[in-house]
């Protein structure tokens, strides 16, 4: 982990007319560490990632990433910086098999404008090798027939494959039995070993203090707390989730907080 965030937020605002869903937070990630960013329902949580991907805009504050501001119009100007996002649903078609899924909208294609189905290949099947996916038998099956563990498996790699800086993994582990969620907590472990930064939004505190290096809490649109994983306890953070101390600016927080 370097001591330079690959992304940060400085005072970051978003309303949806009176309804206030972030009011001025800081958050930090850097390359090589896990970054977990938690907090009850309607703490603000899915409007920050939505804000980072591009699908919503925000109303004051800077972006910072790489040490530059950015201004992120859209998915697209996200995914050009680096940043790419598996969200719960995962996005993948199940009728499709793993290559298919993972160069959905990208695909390779030869002199001819055909599809480039070897090189897909190849490339679908190094990805996952790189990550020590091993639990798919191949890459040639289909999306339906996977376990969830695997899905979340496929859904990380086509994030990475695209040149990746900044994986955001939103609630990776929820519906997933024990040795699925020991899959996929091992596959978030391994993507920060490889330098890349990991933002995980979890519910799951055992999870949290599983892999992540610092936790960041989100309340009420704010951010309360943030800690070093090596030096907090789970009864800590859930005191901060639930109770933290708010900069409360008055009349701020008289409205409904969304996430």
């Amino acid at each position: 982990m370097t001591d330079t965030p690959i992304l940060e937020l400085r005072g970051v605002s978003k309303h949806f007319g009176a309804v206030i869903a972030l009011h001025e937070v800081d958050f930090k990630v850097y390359p090589g560490c896990v970054t977990a960013l938690v907090g009850d329902n309607g703490a603000g949580k899915s409007t920050l990632i939505k804000c980072v991907a591009g699908i919503y805009r925000i109303d004051s504050g800077e972006v910072i990433f790489d040490g530059k501001p950015v201004t992120i119009h859209g998915p697209r100007d996200a995914a050009n910086l680096g940043i790419e996002v598996v969200y719960q649903d995962l996005a993948l078609a199940d009728n499709l098999d793993v290559v298919q899924n993972m160069f959905l909208g990208r695909e390779e294609l030869e002199p001819m404008r055909t599809l480039d189905e070897t090189k897909m290949e190849a490339r679908a099947r190094d990805t996952l090798e790189s990550l020590s996916v091993t639990t798919i038998r191949s890459v040639r099956q289909t999306v339906a027939g996977l376990s969830g563990g695997q899905r979340q498996s496929v859904a990380v790699a086509k994030a990475v494959m695209w040149n990746s800086r900044l994986v955001i993994l939103d609630e990776p582990t929820a519906a997933l039995g024990v040795a699925q969620t020991r899959q996929v907590l091992d596959l978030v472990k391994r993507l920060a070993e490889q330098g890349l930064a990991v933002m995980l939004i979890s519910h799951n505190l055992h999870d949290v203090f599983e892999v992540a290096d610092n936790i960041t809490v989100l309340r009420l649109g704010q951010n309360v707390a943030e800690f070093k994983r090596t030096e907090v306890t789970q009864e800590q953070v859930v005191s901060a989730i639930t109770s933290g101390q708010l900069s409360k600016v008055p009349g701020q927080f008289d409205t409904e907080v969304i996430a």
